[in-house]
C-alpha cells in the first residue's frame, strides 16, 4: 500500500531577492519515483535545494510524512527520513573511500553497502583510496551508494549519472527499482531520459523555473525531447 512522503503546494524561493523556482506542485509516494528534467540553468537543481532545506523557502507548502517542514533545516529533514546526494560537492576529497561510506554512522561497518559493492565492484577495490582522486563517475558512484544506504524513506538525487558510464547508469537504474520495491520513494533530477525511463512513474518538465508539463509512465523520451527543442 502506497502512502504520501513528500507533497509539495505553490513552492517558490531562490537566492536572495532573485525567485528562481515559481509556484511548482508535486508529490512523492513510498515505492515511487518522480523526475525532473529539463535545459541546463532553469531551476532543477536549485528546487532540490529547496525541497532538501539547503535553501530557505519564500513561499508554498513543503510536507514530509504529513508534517510541515518548510521551516526545517537539512539536517532535521535528513534526521526525519529523507536523504539528498547534491549536483556538486558529493564527496570528502580529502577522506578515503571507506571514510565517506561510514563517516556519518557510529560503528564503521561497511556491511550496509555489501549489495552496492556487488553491483560497484570498484567502489569496494578503492576503500582505501582519497575520494578526490577518483573520477567523476566514481564520485557519483560513491554519493549514490551512500545515500541509497542511508535508512531513510525519501530517497533526492540530483544529477546522479554525470560523468557514469551507460553499464553503471543501467545498474543505478535497478538500485532504485529494487528499492522502490522496498517502499522507498525517490525524487530525481537528470537529463539522461534513458535513465530515467528505467524507473520513473512520474515525470515533471521545468522551465525558467516553472512546471510546463508532466505526464506518467515511463514512455516520455520522444515527448520531452520534442518540448525540450522548442
Amino acid at each position: 500500500m502506497t502512502s504520501s512522503l513528500l507533497a509539495i503546494k505553490n513552492l517558490s524561493g531562490g537566492y536572495g531577492d532573485l525567485l528562481v523556482i515559481r509556484s511548482v506542485s508535486l508529490s512523492v509516494l513510498s515505492g515511487r519515483a518522480i523526475s525532473i528534467t529539463g535545459r541546463n540553468g532553469v531551476g532543477k537543481t536549485t528546487l532540490m535545494r529547496l525541497i532538501s532545506g539547503s535553501l530557505p523557502c519564500s513561499s508554498g507548502e513543503l510536507k514530509f510524512l504529513g508534517s510541515n517542514i518548510v521551516r526545517s533545516g537539512a539536517h532535521k529533514r535528513f534526521s526525519t527520513g529523507m536523504s539528498y546526494a547534491p549536483q556538486e560537492n558529493i564527496v570528502f576529497d580529502d577522506l578515503t573511500v571507506e571514510e565517506n561510506l561510514t563517516i556519518h554512522y557510529r560503528d564503521s561497518s561497511l556491511d550496509r553497502y555489501n549489495a552496492l559493492f556487488e553491483k560497484f565492484p570498484r567502489l569496494n577495490e578503492r576503500l582505501a583510496q582519497r575520494a578526490g582522486t577518483l573520477s567523476g563517475g566514481e564520485k557519483k558512484l560513491l554519493s549514490f551508494s551512500r545515500v541509497i544506504a542511508e535508512p531513510t524513506q525519501l530517497v533526492l538525487l540530483d544529477e546522479p549519472t554525470e560523468g557514469v558510464q551507460s553499464e553503471n547508469m543501467y545498474l543505478m537504474g535497478q538500485v532504485i527499482n529494487e528499492e522502490k520495491s522496498k517502499g522507498r520513494g525517490f525524487l530525481i533530477v537528470d537529463q539522461n531520459l534513458t535513465f530515467l525511463e528505467a524507473f520513473t512513474d512520474t515525470i515533471h518538465l521545468i522551465d525558467h523555473g516553472e512546471q510546463i508539463f508532466q505526464t506518467e509512465g515511463n514512455k516520455f523520451r520522444t515527448e520531452i525531447e520534442s518540448l525540450i527543442a522548442i
